[in-house]
């Protein structure tokens, strides 16, 4: 099983959590840049390590989907403690120099707290207090951005793990769809392709507009709705009306996430029955007009995607539902 952890043109483990490069004199500004490429490596590397496991038998998947799990939430883990010295190191004073192994000592100093006294007792100046200071939000602001990162890696391994509880007996499985703000429509564009036994009728494009214009069309069906799940925007000098006009152009012409409102949109545009899967909330099912029941108690022409509320680092996401088989 060690192979599906070593992936063609991406970081290995090493080279993310250990062998980052570094450069030899490296301001705040650039280590938390670097920080980031890191985390954002290590989010590549875990869509690359489960496609490779993606491979073999039902239980050689399982297995190595585990595995991945586990070397993932390691990696994680590692790379937060090495963020964090990092920081610490950025934090102190040239004097300040930490005892091995003493990581409490260096998170103090991050956080602003003087852990041993300066040589230096002469006051700084305003602009080197406000630089200090700046320096200290910033790493206490990283370290928050770390220890989120790594909670959302150990809440997406609970989600997926039971949301594989769920499909497993249905005979289903999913397909990684592409996490770049158009997944409702891509994960649908997916599904369409998979009913016709080739490409979809409708690329996910052509999707997000026919959704604009049937919520156009249909606004008092979504009005409500969309008011009250946007009452921060309830001080704009825009009308209501307004404001569904902006909504419904960023759905046709931009990467915004779907939600609720657009599967609403999308069941009645496509006349389909579509059944969302989630590992943190009771499934839903919309368009239960176009449902034909097969024998699964699914039709043939349900959409099927999954939900996931901690993806990637990235927030909410969704995937396509597929036959455990075309997996």
């Amino acid at each position: 099983m060690e192979d599906i952890l070593e992936v063609e043109g991406k970081p290995s483990v090493e080279e993310i959590s250990e062998n980052a490069p570094q450069k030899k004199e490296e301001t705040l500004e650039e280590m938390l840049s670097r920080h980031r490429k890191e985390i954002s490596q290590l989010q590549n590397k875990e869509m690359a390590l489960k496609k490779a496991a993606a491979k073999g038998s039902k239980a050689e998947q399982k297995a190595k989907k585990k595995q991945v799990e586990e070397e993932i939430s390691h990696l994680s883990a590692k790379l937060k403690e090495k963020h964090e010295e990092e920081l610490a190191f950025a934090g102190c004073s040239s004097t300040n120099r930490r005892e091995k192994g003493d990581l409490d000592s260096l998170v103090k100093a991050v956080a602003g707290v003087s852990v041993t006294n300066r040589v230096d007792k002469s006051k700084p100046s305003k602009s080197v207090q406000r630089r200090e200071k700046r320096a200290q939000q910033e790493a206490a602001r990283e370290q928050r951005i770390q220890e989120e990162q790594r909670n959302i890696v150990s809440e997406r391994a609970t989600e997926n793990e039971k949301l594989e509880r769920k499909l497993e007996p249905l005979g289903l499985a999913i397909n990684e769809i592409k996490p770049d703000g158009h997944c409702l429509y891509r994960a649908v564009e997916d599904q369409l392709a998979l009913h016709t036994g080739g490409s979809s009728p409708y690329t996910y494009q052509q999707l997000r507009e026919m959704t604009a214009t049937y919520m156009r069309n249909h606004a008092p069906d979504f009005l409500p709705f969309f008011l009250s799940e946007n009452m921060g925007d309830a001080q704009s000098n825009n009308t209501p009306a307004e404001r569904f006009e902006n909504y419904c152009r960023e759905v046709e012409s931009t990467a915004a996430w779907g939600g609720q409102l657009e599967l609403g949109a999308l069941t009645h545009c496509l006349r389909k029955h579509i059944m969302i899967f989630s590992g943190s909330f009771p499934d839903v099912e919309m368009g239960n007009e176009y449902k034909s029941e097969g024998g699964n108690g699914l039709s043939n022409s349900t959409i099927m995607l999954s939900y996931h509320r901690h993806a990637f680092g990235l927030g909410e996401h969704y995937n396509s539902v597929v036959p455990n088989s075309l997996e």
